[in-house]
């Protein structure tokens, strides 16, 4: 499904990335300014083949990340990963945007290969989610190994009531559009700069393909 892009933001753009989200197609989202300052292509990860992998490698060029909420990863008992690491770079972490980082562990499904290929981490991706939609009948351990090739990200309990990172933000918007809690997200960085990418060329990219583009704020005021 295409959708018109509204860059103006507020109701209209909320409205038009809950509908291309329920329809499978990745929105951009920036979260802020004075936080990470970047814009994240984010899918639900239920929609994700290899194809949707290629363009996060080739388009985004960030980290490919599935986030998970707190009760999923609850459930398959998933710590932070600064929690399991026994070494001093796991201490006093300063981070200029936030209290914590949501990184848990790396995961390949079982049935993938490298586990890094296209193929793979689509796989990996879409298992994540249809275990994400019934976390109460899934052994996550039978079905993914670690460390794999596909990182993890633990939400906050109460997503964009605790914390307004690009991991609540893609979750709040999943159920805004009644999908599984689970969700892609990935940087989209500049070629030229080697920095993130700015709002105004993310929302360049957004008019170019036909994707929706959002502030964080207006996901914020809208679903949080």
């Amino acid at each position: 499904m295409s959708t018109s892009n509204d860059t103006t933001g507020g109701a209209t753009s909320i409205d038009q990335a809950i509908a291309a989200f329920r329809e499978g197609e990745p929105v951009l989202v920036h979260d802020a300014a004075d936080r990470e300052g970047e814009t994240d292509m984010v899918y639900p990860a239920g929609a994700v083949d290899s194809d949707a992998v290629a363009r996060m490698r080739n388009d985004a060029g960030g980290l490919i990340c599935v986030a998970l909420s707190d009760g999923v990863a609850e459930a398959f008992d998933l710590p932070f990963s600064q929690d399991l690491i026994d070494h001093p770079t796991a201490a006093d972490h300063e981070l200029g945007y936030d209290e914590r980082s949501s990184f848990s562990l790396t995961v390949n499904h079982r049935d993938t290969y490298t586990g890094i290929t296209d193929e793979d981490r689509a796989l990996t991706i879409t298992e994540l989610a249809e275990a994400a939609a019934d976390p109460g009948r899934f052994d996550f351990a039978e079905n993914f190994r670690s460390p794999g090739h596909v990182h993890l990200l633990r939400a906050a309990p109460e997503l964009l009531d605790d914390r307004k990172g690009h991991t609540e933000l893609g979750l709040a918007l999943a159920e805004a559009a009644d999908l599984p809690p689970a969700v892609v997200v990935c940087e989209m960085l500049d070629d030229e700069t080697g920095r993130a990418l700015s709002p105004a060329d993310a929302r360049a990219y957004a008019t170019g393909h036909d994707l929706v583009y959002v502030e964080g704020r207006d996901l914020i005021e809208r679903l949080g």
